[in-house]
């Protein structure tokens, strides 16, 4: 998280950023209520269940909106634009 960002879409933003930590919550819900029916650990899925394997840290511009994965913004901040 101490690397230099650079937003890919307006490419001219450094220094303005919004982190966004993401929590996955793995839960079954009602196919017709959409009620929460049961709520699981990573340790307690179900066969059926898949992790969530995404990334745990997106970033967004706080210039232009766009919101990525970190390491997307740390690539873009690692060239020289010259």
């Amino acid at each position: 998280m101490s690397s230099v960002y650079r937003c890919p879409n307006c490419k001219t933003n450094k220094s303005r950023f919004n982190l966004i930590q993401q929590v996955s919550v793995p839960v079954k819900k009602d196919p017709n209520s959409g009620e929460i029916v049961q709520q699981y650990t990573n340790e307690t899925l179900d066969p059926f269940h898949l992790p969530y394997t995404g990334p745990n840290l997106r970033v967004q511009c706080g210039v232009c909106g766009s919101i990525g994965e970190e390491k997307t913004f740390s690539a873009f901040g690692a060239m020289n634009m010259g």
